[in-house]
């Protein structure tokens, strides 16, 4: 017999270890008749191997998990194939302050080569938390393929596929804008910068114009905004929230159709402090509306400045160094007190100068968006270096075409959009970064600056003849392996056979964030080096998980969910079902309350597998589903066709909400709530071919129910199956091996369906009246059908203890006309009357429904009264605005079914 609950703490460990010793995470052998429909494949995306577990991994993974095991159910091949990021910045990071803490010397004072080592020791202790907390989840990835990002394989890949598009002309060396953090020293990528609003300050600074130059400016304008009034100017003012940028300014821009200025453009300014001569250039970056219309151009320290400074001719100059300290290397003319300041100092003295010097003409508070990194915590700034740059327009060719034409599809499509957005205007992709771990640049250096590309050392030195070289101190960004993913974890650039048997992959499970930096990457490259084969076939976009009321979670807020301590109260089970029925939309609210109702459903479960064997419902030898004669057993045998359908569309169609909301139904409305109290008279009854036949199909049912809901909730169901299975035939193997219910048409039994059918929903009307009429539970009205038709009579005398025991009504009779002080309803093509005269009593139930609708009017017209500000919808969080339009929906429903229930009993009244 069965413990009276299932204990995840205990049973999930020896279930894991179970399924690992088994093999069955590993692809089955091939078969001489496999083609290439009957390999199954999926890489994960690989976690930072500094990361630990957090919601949005428990989500991408539990949906990861539910295609490879249904995949593996179904017969196939499965690779699903796990791995770790190396995740450059992260990582050093980490050492560093694990070194710092121990006292021990700094990265710079011991060296690259003992740095990296430090590194490697760490990786060996501490980088497989995240890979151990994955296995707690019940991730059934193939562990003996577990890749790493800077493994010696991976490494080759890197590489080949660096010096091959350097040979193509597809990476070359430039000077461009980078988003440098002065705090790490290197380059950064968008997805590492956090966009932060902070307090700061508009200076407004007025730059003489050279040569005696002046201009009418306007300063009153009339109701149409005509000038009226102006004043003569020999300045023109801008603005700015960084002035220490002023040093590096090489031009003005005003609109081209702003009139105030027409006749400036291609004067000149004088800048002050340097007193450079810099261009006023007409450009459509300029907005008239803004400020006083002219913008600072200052093209080495500003991604939009830099394009205008293209556009225009304008010179960049760098007046910081790499630990963004003010530097003249570019421009002699800053005054030797500003030299070496920290940038943040230098504002200061700045705008203290402008102060005592009268071109500062206003100081405006203001919040504004500051890049920051998301490591350091540092402002980044937009810094002019040399770095290596993949001509990204070129490859993203092909792979916008795959797209298009769909060789791969985006599920949901509309996600596409991002992705066709990011490829269609997709600047040069810069790859280099100033760090020590990572993918080493193969690329080395001789005394002239001559680069050498190659995958090795000593090929380099032949390539230069012999002469000493230096390599490049530079490693590559992380995202560069990482788009090598899919085929470079398979073994490429040798010819094996994963490749051959997995490649390209079926899907790849991922977050909408990293489409472009990830997504995007891989089709690039692996288009590029596998002759023109998309790296996957489907990309499933799964939501972002936010706390119950929609907020971002966040350690500040409060509001984090962490996945292993659910684990550990709860079990995994629950924590996975929820990813899976919350998972259809972008926006997943989730709550603790929310999980723990899931493992309600666990429980329900559970409780109707030891109801069964308490009546003896045991597997049988050579039973046949497809025999039965009991309608209960027709019918329920119909149910679970039905929802092994909706189940595996489901899951095939990568819509997991879908498929657990199926399983949801089947299990707790179908299964226990109605088959099993249909049941009981059966398992009570001395009818024994009847008893049999119930019990039977009853072991069958749950059997095929554990499997459909295994990829789901895998613990408790190779729990449940082997618990089930100490009774009876013995079992083959392990449930993750069990073969996929296919069930026949033939085992949709139409009449049985009508019948239970019918009487499933005459029972529900019957306990929604009781409810809506406030009957007390103790209480059995008589239950009476008027002129019931012939097939309805029949269905009444096969099922009436049944309709008495679950409609809890004291007897059932035929009428010619409904009696009085009953109230009606339709079922099915008969009219019932249930008799609630003197037991409930009438004009204090009308009170109570004319109070409730009452509450209901008062709710409903201060949210619609809300809902009706247009300040409110504007300016209150959409989360916000949402609960409010749900609330709105759930009273104007409620009041709906207190009238309806006002209506009958004016109803009975009248009768």
């Amino acid at each position: 017999m069965l413990e009276k609950t299932f204990e995840p703490q205990a049973a999930e460990p020896r279930l894991y270890a179970q399924w690992e010793e088994s093999g069955l995470f590993a692809p089955r052998a091939a078969k001489p008749t496999d083609g290439a429909a009957d390999a199954y494949s999926i890489v994960i995306p690989p976690p930072n191997v500094t990361g630990s577990l957090h919601i949005g991994h428990a989500l991408n993974n539990t949906l990861q998990d539910i295609l490879a095991r249904y995949h593996r159910m179904k017969g196939k091949a499965v690779l699903w194939l796990p791995g770790t990021d190396h995740a450059g910045i992260a990582t050093q990071m980490v050492v560093e302050r694990q070194l710092a803490a121990a006292g021990a010397p700094g990265r710079r004072d011991m060296g690259r080569d003992a740095f990296i080592e430090k590194v490697w020791e760490w990786k060996a202790e501490s980088g497989g938390t995240i890979v151990r907390q994955l296995r707690r989840l019940g991730a059934s990835c193939d562990w003996s393929r577990e890749r790493f990002t800077l493994d010696e394989g991976l490494n080759a890949a890197v590489r080949k596929v660096f010096v091959k598009l350097h040979q193509d002309g597809l990476i070359y060396r430039d000077k461009r804008l980078v988003n440098w953090d002065p705090h790490f020293q290197t380059a950064i990528s968008d997805l590492e910068v956090e966009q932060r609003e902070q307090d700061g300050h508009y200076w407004h600074f007025a730059y003489p114009l050279a040569d005696g130059v002046t201009y009418e400016h306007p300063t009153t304008f009339d109701e149409d905004g005509k000038a009226t009034e102006f004043e003569t100017r020999d300045f023109i003012v801008v603005a700015t929230t960084r002035p220490e940028t002023m040093l590096g300014d090489t031009g003005v821009a005003v609109h081209p159709d702003d009139e105030r200025y027409a006749g400036l453009v291609g004067k000149e300014v004088i800048l002050p402090i340097t007193g450079r001569r810099s261009p006023i250039v007409a450009d459509d970056y300029a907005d008239p509306t803004k400020g006083s219309g002219a913008v600072k151009i200052t093209p080495a320290h500003d991604f939009n400045d830099f394009g205008v400074g293209k556009r225009a001719g304008l010179a960049a100059l760098n007046v910081l160094d790499a630990f963004a300290r003010i530097t003249n290397e570019d421009v002699p003319e800053i005054p030797a007190d500003l030299v070496g300041l920290d940038r943040f100092a230098a504002r200061k003295a700045i705008v203290a100068r402008a102060e005592e010097e009268n071109w500062l003409r206003e100081i405006e508070k203001t919040k504004h968006v500051a890049p920051h990194g998301d490591r350091s915590g540092v402002v980044i700034e937009p810094w002019l270096t040399d770095q290596w740059y993949v001509d990204a327009h070129i490859l993203a060719q092909p792979a916008l075409k795959a797209v298009e034409q769909g060789d791969t599809v985006f599920e949901p499509k509309s996600y596409e959009k991002i992705y066709f957005e990011w490829l269609r205007n997709i600047e040069p992709w810069c790859i280099s970064r100033q760090l020590w771990w990572g993918h080493r640049i193969p690329a080395w250096y001789d005394e002239d600056g001559q680069i050498y590309v190659a995958e090795t050392e000593e090929e380099a030195i032949a390539q230069a003849g012999g002469k000493a070289l230096t390599q490049d101190e530079d490693v590559l960004d992380t995202w560069f392996s990482s788009a090598l993913w899919p085929f470079s974890t398979m073994g490429w650039p040798e010819k094996t056979e994963d490749l051959e048997r997995f490649y390209p992959t079926s899907d790849l499970v991922t977050a909408a964030d990293i489409i472009f930096f990830w997504v995007a990457r891989m089709m690039m490259m692996g288009m590029h080096f596998m002759d023109g084969e998309v790296p996957f076939k489907r990309v499933i976009i799964n939501g972002l998980v936010r706390d119950e009321k929609g907020q971002k979670m966040s350690k500040s807020k409060g509001n984090v969910i962490d996945p292993l301590g659910i684990i550990d109260e709860l079990g995994a089970d629950p924590l996975r079902f929820t990813m899976a029925i919350l998972s259809g939309t972008r926006d997943i609210k989730l709550s603790k309350q929310r999980i723990e109702g899931y493992r309600n459903f666990g429980t329900k479960l559970w409780n109707a597998a030891r109801f069964s064997q308490m009546n003896e419902a045991k597997r049988v030898e050579g039973f046949d589903p497809a025999t039965v004669e009991q309608t209960i057993n027709r019918w329920i045998r119909g149910e679970l066709t039905k929802a092994e359908r909706a189940v595996s569309e489901a899951i095939e169609g990568g819509r997991f909400d879908d498929a657990a909301s199926g399983l949801y139904r089947f299990v707790w409305n179908v299964f226990c709530d109605w088959y099993l109290e249909l049941a009981k008279p059966v398992f009570n009854g001395a009818d024994e071919a009847a008893k049999a036949e119930t019990r039977a199909m009853t072991a069958w049912t749950i059997d095929q129910t554990l499997k459909l809901l295994h990829p789901v909730m895998p613990f408790i169901t190779e729990e449940l199956w082997a618990e089930l299975g100490k009774e009876g035939p013995a079992r083959e193997g392990l449930l993750i091996g069990a073969e996929w219910p296919v069930l026949p048409d033939a085992f949709i039994d139409t009449a049985a369906e009508g019948e239970i059918g019918w009487l499933v929903d005459l029972v529900g009307e019957i306990r929604a009246l009781r409810a809506e009429m406030n009957v007390p539970p103790s209480a059995k009205p008589p239950l009476a059908f008027v002129a019931p038709d012939a097939v309805t009579a029949e269905r009444i005398a096969r099922h009436r203890d049944l309709l008495l025991t679950l409609g809890r009504v004291s007897e059932i009779t035929s009428v010619e006309a409904a009696p009085a002080g009953a109230v009606t309803f339709v079922s099915g093509s008969t009219t019932a009357a249930l008799s609630l005269a003197g037991i409930i009593d009438l004009t204090a139930e009308r009170a109570r429904l004319e109070k409730e609708i009452a509450v209901f009017d008062s709710d409903i017209g201060h949210v619609n009264k809300k809902l009706g500000n247009p300040n409110f919808v504007s300016r209150a969080a959409p989360e916000v605005v949402d609960e409010q339009r749900a609330k709105l929906a759930e009273a104007e429903e409620g009041k709906v079914k207190l009238q309806a229930a006002l209506a009958r009993l004016d109803a009975m009244a009248g009768a």
